[in-house]
């Protein structure tokens, strides 16, 4: 049987303080997912632009915010972390891009890493 991703991250990372403030704060509504999945709808419309751009920066912060806002503290190396996994997991990449379009994980990537470490 197929691990949820909640089964999953809780396994991975219940010992650690960012999983209890998940389990405290998380508003697990449909309409808190559905939230996010239009801020990767924007950022799809952007992949156009080079990662780096302002308007892909923005994004990728509003994108940052929200999780903060809605689910846990979203630290700078976490959302690396979570830019990383959106292109490397198949099940991310798949729901980022039915999202924003083919290639939008991989464009969150590329413009979080580009926020970070300033090359792409």
């Amino acid at each position: 049987m197929k691990k949820t991703y909640y089964e999953e991250a809780k396994e991975r990372w219940s010992d650690t303080a960012a999983w209890r403030e998940f389990e405290n704060r998380s508003d697990p509504s449909k309409e808190t997912g559905d939230g996010l999945m239009k801020l990767f709808v924007r950022l799809g419309e952007l992949k156009d632009l080079p990662p780096e751009s302002g308007e892909a920066q923005a994004a990728v912060a509003g994108i940052q915010r929200y999780i903060t806002d809605h689910f846990y503290e979203c630290s700078d190396e976490i959302f690396a972390g979570l830019g990383e996994m959106y292109a490397a997991d198949e099940r991310f990449r798949k729901n980022i891009d039915k999202a924003g379009g083919d290639g939008t994980a991989k464009f969150a990537r590329d413009a979080i890493r580009a926020r970070f470490c300033k090359t792409v």
